[in-house]
């Protein structure tokens, strides 16, 4: 992944948006060490505080958890705590702003739910 420094989103919670994605993606498993904040930092060309800052948004989210002298791990559960959290935050939203643009549009339910249907679809030929 490459972080986007344009972008509105602070690159703290870029890398840890990717870490959330990594553990989602079973790239780092429950109980597993994650990278350190200087690994993090030297992946994406970072300041080691800025890695860290990702680092402990997960800690809060209690998504990681801290070994004292061994670093940090990904907490049991945390997969699934984060599809949880990203479907409540992220696709919620935009299921909702879906629904409003098909409104604005005049766009039947069943026309949307065909749509996302073919999308599903899709998405599936692409894995």
């Amino acid at each position: 992944m490459i972080l986007n420094p344009d972008s509105l989103k602070p690159i703290y919670i870029q890398i840890a948006e990717w870490l959330e994605l990594e553990i989602l993606q079973d790239a780092i498993k429950s109980d597993e060490k994650i990278y350190s904040q200087y690994q993090l930092a030297e992946m994406f060309n970072v300041n080691p505080a800025t890695a860290a800052k990702g680092l402990s948004l997960l800690a809060e989210e209690n998504f990681l958890y801290k070994k004292r002298g061994l670093g940090m791990f990904v907490a049991p559960q945390a997969k699934e705590r984060i599809r949880q959290k990203r479907i409540n935050e992220n696709l919620q939203q935009l299921v909702f702003e879906v629904v409003a643009e098909a409104k604005r549009l005049q766009v039947p339910p069943e026309e949307l739910v065909n749509m996302i249907q073919r999308a599903t679809q899709q998405a599936v030929k692409e894995e």
